[in-house]
């Protein structure tokens, strides 16, 4: 029994490991290919927008 230790310390190792993985990862919004490639196209183009509005702004 002298490994308990040991064993929940890799166990409490490798939780964090898998947690870090699936960070960065984008989870599942239940949006069709279509439906996620138009929300994404409309949050583009108000990037777009936005970036022309403050360009316009300098150059007053």
């Amino acid at each position: 029994m002298t490994r308990g230790n040991q064993r929940d310390l890799a166990r409490l190792k490798n939780a964090k490991k898998q947690g870090d993985q699936n960070k960065g990862k984008r989870s599942d919004d239940g949006l069709s290919a279509a439906a996620r490639k138009q929300r994404d196209a409309e949050i583009m183009q108000q990037k777009q927008k936005k970036a022309n509005d403050k360009g316009s702004d300098k150059s007053k």
